[in-house]
């Protein structure tokens, strides 16, 4: 990294270092230090980490916060950009860690676990923002501990960049559908931690092959598989979308919910460009499903709330592939934010629908 030689720089969004960098401790105010990251500095902290904990939040509270009196789809926007913003600024305070991923600042935790399970390389120095290194300890603790998921009646464990099922709506959905009539097989397609394979594995699908494009993902749900005892029920592979000549009676897909672009791999999860993963899905289908088969597709209704997409738009896509909605399943959110005031998105999130479609091929539908 110019200026720092032998060190190298990580970020998880991809962003670039800054171009100019300080030195700050525990003396900087964080007044300036909000005047410095909005002009692009960054500051490599050689303070405590508690003092750069503290600042961090500092910088946080000064950021502008987006009215809650707007339209849905104008505050969306609006929260988009004060993310964007919130990368930004924060992103600024560096800190460095030293071969073998040793923070040399004082009162410093052990990170080397987080950072060899995010993928970073230990074998030398890196600089990276505190709030990627936070990102860092926050999935190594996710992983650690997991996520109870009531459906399966055991713990999920996330791994790093792999969305946690923490919105446990959507398993529910899956855990309480009918299952067609003779589902010896099983296709979930986008696994992720691999959850919704291990519900329809313990509901009783003899057979489920799930896939995910992302090698992050495969590995977490190989991992979350075998410590449910299901590797002999559920094999796991990489794939864009489907993998090759599968074909099942009943298809899962639980898909990114919303258009538009991922800052990140977690965002991936999410943000989905052009609503790609549901296109490709809903056109591969009719290859992929039995004649006489069924597919459950998993959406929330968020984008259609925020001025992304129209009901219209998604009963279109569905008609164009052949497909018919045959039942829905829907449930209102339970998560944290949804109950919270105070979220800038708050109105959109209690007004939020989370759906289960029953699909089957047109022709078989009745």
């Amino acid at each position: 990294m110019p200026g720092f030689p032998g060190c190298s720089w990580y970020s998880e969004t991809g962003a670039p270092p800054p171009r100019r960098v300080i030195t700050a401790d525990d003396t900087l105010p964080a007044a300036s230090a909000y005047r410095l990251a909005t002009a692009g500095t960054g500051f490599l902290w050689t303070g405590s980490f508690p003092g750069a904990r503290r600042l961090l939040t500092a910088l946080d509270r000064r950021l502008p916060r987006p009215s809650a009196d707007l339209a849905p789809a104008e505050a969306f926007r609006r929260h988009r950009e004060a993310r964007a913003l919130r990368a930004r600024i924060l992103g600024k305070l560096l800190v460095r860690l030293e071969p073998g991923a040793r923070l040399t600042t004082s009162r410093a935790p052990d990170v080397r676990a987080a950072c060899v399970e995010a993928g970073c390389s230990t074998e030398r120095a890196f600089l990276c923002s505190l709030r990627d290194l936070l990102g860092l300890i926050g999935a190594h603790e996710w992983r650690r501990r997991g996520v109870l998921v009531p459906a399966l009646g055991a713990r999920i464990h996330p791994h790093h960049g792999v969305f946690s099922p923490v919105r446990g709506e959507y398993v529910d959905l899956v855990a309480r559908a009918p299952l067609p009539t003779g589902a010896r097989t099983a296709l979930d397609i986008g696994t992720g931690t691999g959850v919704l394979a291990a519900v329809l594995a313990r509901r009783g699908v003899p057979s489920v092959l799930a896939s995910d494009s992302s090698a992050r993902a495969v590995a977490c749900a190989e991992d979350n598989l075998t410590r449910l005892g299901l590797t002999g029920r559920v094999t796991v592979t990489e794939a864009d979308v489907f993998p090759a000549r599968a074909r099942a009676p009943l298809v899962v897909c639980n898909p990114p919910w919303l258009p538009g672009r991922a800052a990140s791999a977690l965002d991936a999860a999410v943000y989905d460009p052009g609503s790609r993963m549901l296109r490709a899905f809903l056109d591969r289908l009719p290859r992929h499903l039995e004649p006489d088969g069924e597919a459950w597709l998993i959406l929330s209704d968020f984008a259609e709330l925020a001025g992304l997409r129209t009901r219209e738009e998604l009963l279109g896509r569905i008609d164009r592939a052949g497909m018919k909605v045959v039942g829905r399943l829907d449930t209102a959110p339970r998560h944290r934010r949804a109950l919270d005031p105070a979220d800038p998105l708050h109105a959109l999130r209690a007004a939020e629908v989370t759906s289960l479609w029953r699909l089957k091929p047109s022709t078989m539908a009745g």
